[in-house]
């Protein structure tokens, strides 16, 4: 057994150890191994597996008339762009489990009886997700849908949906018109007493009555408070599963220990599968089939995407780009590959403007836009190109390819980690074609301006960070260099190696059997090249043609065709160039790989949360690998992955979990003990059937840093309102000054400005950006917001990209909601000797805003106060298991993930609430105004004689909440999850250890 495998199943014994409390249909495929319950059904499977059901079907049904193609074709066609599409629906459905504003709220799991209000909800996320399809948004659709399916998955796991003996989904959640069930009352009881982890007959004969059901569903840990008589969610760390009734009705996973109601867990699951099928159906029937094939990037070819200067110096530019637009399209017409031809964005720019972006899926309209581009005036420096570029990520599609054709300068450098951030959020190559501008004279001197790498030294940054290349060469020779668009933006197109170097270098790339056509570019002034095949065969380049491959050379960039029969294995180039060159292999392949970075969910669920923005250097993280372009019964092995520094040299090994792949999709896993303090790209590695190596190459440049970006609201924009998105900056190095940015693609930030912050070392700061909606802004408008922070004087920095929607303001109907933070109860049996305190997190989850708050009951004071951006280490110094967590409130420091911290001190100035303190009896009190729709701390404290209180929370709209509060069961609850957690836990640790002890036996013999 290796010493890898033992630190890696000891890292997940200790894992195990410490894990949390499972609140939901476990959120993804490593949580089935953390509960040791690997048959269990996951939101992502079932994402996943019902996605590709429908697509397959859907393309069966669109290519009917024709003849000659399979479902193995049709499935190996389905493309990269599918599987990351995919793969954004099921991410956004676990980050339902582990985001800040929706893991504790029973609106978003269908917990607590909260059915009304999440049925309410589901019905939005249908209705926004029509309105962004149908308005071509679909990254900010694919986001909502995977949040739909997961509140829908949830429903028949937390529900006695199927108890009751249905057989068919609940068509009313989604579907008002059709037959509902009531919900059983605040007074009904639902349950009775369980003591046992399996639950076989603890619903009431009347929540199971086929004549007159009630429908329930099961209260959660500790708020809100659950009646006695009432269902818990239940499973070894759910609190509130000791208080009458005891036990549960979850059908999360097969494990008794999580799910007491676990023998039911597949026809929940099944139900639940159902549910989403039927949502999909659905909504290709209300888009149609090319706009829902369009929604998960079925089959699309690449995206044309040109950033063209259109000065008056650039006919010879815009000429080239015409030419190979026409090809690609014509090349497409051609091909049968595909039904669909792609999207095309023209974005142009000059000094000083730049747009507007010409976006369609019709390339003769696209071809209109092409000639209707003419060189008209400029003929000075420097241009608009950041800004166009920026426009152009912001609307083409994840993992495109850009374009940018200018010879001129940029103008506007403050947009450049803006535009990092976006090339690193979509995983988007950016090349730029540079040409000499004949037409501008030196200072004084007459002569003409020749190019240098130091005026262009922004744009060769952000093409090394992209993979994509920065090619100098002249007016003359644009055309013939232009061809490289279509070499790239042909389908099926995988990278075999990426390098940049000086001079000379050699370097070696692998040709596998699934690959046919395989061209080298090389820029820079090549000198020599010596290529020799994987049997030893020569050939020197240039030079005459030769039995190897085909040069074709162009002031700046060097094309080379490998000459078919293409020979299988390890192929040799030695360059020798002046001055720096960049070195890519493409070949044509349906195989190829998606990633990101991972780390363990510490909240309510267990699992992996995907990391957004760049690593953190010098800690442990998890890579999660996705394997695409593989038939279902096509076995291949893919044993790890190497980390590339910035010229291709090998800096670390990730060997993966599992040595199999047998259809695309499946993830493997790798756990990375430290990451680089470089940049890095990464090579995945693995062996066919046969035991030939395959290689795939991810060529954008990781950039692992010691800040971080955590994001922990996403707001719906109203047109005429102002909404807050709230964020934390964590910093992991020494105490420093940073510099954060925050730009938007459309204007609404009331203070896009920069701002200087001092963070400790180890520390955090939370801050916020209020966004104006205009009352014009076109219902369905995306809007991206990029957050972007780096250390002063230095190159340390890290980036967030939130995708927002303006959407219809409908009738808010949404009541408020409280969640409890933190408990002091500690009361004796005299109760006059002790006093218990309670802080929750009040927030409005409609768009009205928070209106007013009273102390209804209770003989002890409420204290109000707003959430500061500040993180204080001495406030809440320790929350215990029964914290639900508030949302946007309390993401955890890395330095100990077991502590949350807030300082709930009241900022000053007009919107200060300055701790304002109710009694009972008082008048509510006006907050409209403080608050502005974000949350605010509520601290009561009272007296152990008097254990019960009741906290009132209206709107704007006049919805009306109660939060009642226990102190008898706030203690009891303490003191039972922590004796039953701990034995249960043990359980899991003795369990962990047989499987390691086995794993040990087995890799011994």
């Amino acid at each position: 057994m290796s010493s890898w495998t033992l630190t890696h199943q000891c890292a997940l014994l200790l894992f195990i150890h410490f894990m949390p409390i499972c609140q939901a249909f476990l959120p993804n495929f490593w949580s089935s191994v953390l509960t040791l319950s690997w048959d269990s059904y996951t939101h992502q499977y079932m994402t996943e597996q019902a996605i590709l059901n429908i697509t397959m079907e859907t393309l069966s049904r669109m290519i009917e008339p024709q003849h000659g193609v399979d479902n193995e074709e049709l499935y190996t066609g389905l493309g990269r762009g599918f599987w990351h599409a995919v793969g954004e629906v099921a991410s956004a459905n676990a980050d339902m489990d582990f985001s800040s504003s929706t893991f504790s709220d029973p609106v978003y799991h269908f917990d607590s009886e909260r059915v009304e209000g999440a049925t309410q909800m589901l019905r939005e996320f249908w209705g926004q997700t029509i309105l962004l399809t149908k308005a071509k948004e679909y990254q900010g659709a694919r986001h909502i849908l995977g949040q739909l399916f997961h509140s829908l998955q949830d429903f028949y796991s937390h529900s006695n949906w199927v108890e009751m003996g249905q057989q068919a989904v609940y068509l009313h959640l989604l579907h008002p018109e059709e037959p509902s069930v009531p919900v059983a009352s605040a007074d009904t009881p639902t349950c009775a007493e369980c003591y046992r982890y399996s639950c076989y007959s603890n619903l009431l004969e009347k929540m199971i009555s086929q004549t007159e059901p009630l429908l329930t569903t099961g209260y959660f840990s500790t708020y809100p408070v659950k009646p006695t008589g009432k269902c818990s969610h239940g499973g070894i760390l759910d609190s509130s599963r000791h208080q009458g009734a005891e036990g549960g009705i979850n059908k999360d996973s097969t494990s008794p220990w999580f799910s007491p109601h676990h023998y039911l867990h597949k026809e929940a699951a099944h139900l639940a599968t159902t549910a989403t099928l039927r949502v999909l159906q659905d909504l290709r029937d209300e888009v149609g089939l090319k706009s829902f094939l369009r929604l998960f990037s079925v089959q699309q070819p690449p995206a044309l995407v040109f950033v063209m200067d259109t000065t008056g110096s650039m006919f010879e530019e815009i000429t080239a780009a015409r030419f190979r637009a026409l090809s690609i399209i014509q090349a497409r017409e051609k091909s049968q590959r595909t039904s669909l031809p792609g999207t095309f964005i023209l974005v142009p720019f000059h000094d000083p403007g730049f747009g507007p972006v010409m976006e369609t899926d019709d390339p003769h309209q696209f071809m209109q836009y092409m000639e209707d581009l003419t060189a008209l005036g400029g003929g000075d420096e420097p241009e608009m190109c950041l800004s166009a570029l920026q426009l152009a990520l912001t609307h083409s599609p994840p993992l495109s390819e850009i374009f940018v054709f200018t010879d001129a300068s940029p103008k506007d450098h403050h947009l450049q980690s803006a535009v990092q951030a976006l090339i690193l959020e979509k995983q988007t190559k950016v090349n730029f074609l540079l040409t000499e501008d004949l037409s501008i004279a030196g200072r004084g001197e007459g002569m003409r301006k020749s190019l240098s790498l130091d005026r262009f030294s922004l744009y060769s940054s952000l093409s090394t960070l992209s993979g994509g290349m920065t090619i100098f060469t002249t007016k003359l020779d644009i055309c013939s260099v232009s061809a490289i668009v279509e070499d790239t933006t042909a389908s099926s197109k995988v990278t075999l190696l990426h390098t940049e170097g000086e001079s000379d270098s050699s370097n070696a790339f692998r040709v596998d059997n699934t690959v046919t056509k395989v061209m080298l570019h090389i820029t820079g002034l090549l000198t020599n090249c010596e290529l020799i095949s994987p049997s030893g065969i020569q050939q020197s380049l240039p030079g005459t043609d030769g039995p190897l491959a085909m040069l074709d050379s162009s002031k700046g960039l060097y094309r080379i065709s490998l000459l078919p029969p293409l020979e299988i294995g390890t192929w040799q180039l030695t360059v020798k160039t002046i001055g720096p060159m960049t070195f890519n292999v493409l070949g044509d392949s349906s195989l190829d790989f998606l990633y990101y970075f991972a780390s363990e969910a510490n909240k309510t669920h267990p699992g992996l949360r995907k990391m957004e923005g760049s690593p953190i250097a010098g800690v442990p993280v998890f890579l999660v690998v996705a394997v695409t372009g593989l038939l279902p019964n096509e076995e291949a092995s893919f044993s790890h992955v190497s980390l590339l520094g910035p010229n291709g040299e090998s800096l670390q090994k990730v060997l993966l979990n599992s040595s199999s792949s047998h259809w695309s999709g499946v993830e493997l896993l790798g756990y990375m003990n430290s990451v680089p303090r470089i940049p890095f790209s990464m090579c995945l590695s693995g062996k066919d059937k046969w035991g030939n190596m395959l290689e795939r190459v991810s060529t954008e440049m990781i950039q692992p840093t010691h800040v971080q970006i955590q994001v922990h609201s996403t707001p719906q924009l109203l047109p005429g309102h102002s909404s807050t998105v709230l964020f934390e900056i964590f910093n992991h190095g020494p105490n420093r000054r940073f510099s954060l940015s925050t730009k938007d693609d459309h204007g609404y930030l009331s203070h896009p400005d920069q701002e200087r912050l001092f963070i400790g070392a180890m520390g955090s700061v939370k801050r916020e950006v209020e966004l104006r909606t205009p009352y014009t802004a076109q219902i369905g408008t995306a809007i991206t917001l990029t957050l972007t922070v780096q250390a002063e004087n230095l190159t340390d920095s890290n980036y967030a990209v939130v995708h927002l929607t303006v959407v219809p303001e409908e009738p808010d109907k949404m009541p408020p909601a409280c969640s409890s933070l933190h408990v002091e109860s500690s009361c004796p049996s005299l109760c006059s000797q002790d006093s218990w305190k309670v802080s929750l997190v009040a927030k409005d989850r409609g768009h009205s805003g928070l209106a007013s708050i009273q102390l209804a009951q209770g003989e002890g004071t409420l204290i109000l106060s707003e959430v500061s951006m500040q993180t204080h280490e001495e406030h809440f110094p320790q929350l215990n298991e029964e914290t639900t967590g508030g949302v946007h409130l309390q993401p955890q420091p890395q330095k100990d993930t077991s502590e949350q911290h807030f300082e709930t001190e009241a900022e000053h100035g007009h919107y200060g609430l300055d701790r304002v303190q109710l009694l009972k009896g008082d008048r509510p009190v006006n907050i409209s105004e403080w608050t502005r729709g974000k949350p605010i701390m509520m601290h009561y404290s009272s007296g152990c004689c008097a254990n019960q209180a009741e906290i009132v929370l209206w709107d704007r709209a006049g919805n009306m909440r109660r939060c009642h509060l226990i102190a008898s069961q706030q203690r009891a609850l303490r003191k039972n999850n922590r004796a039953n957690s701990g034995q249960s836990i043990s359980w899991l640790v003795l369990m962990m250890w047989g499987y390691l002890a086995s794993s040990i036996i087995y890799d011994h013999k």
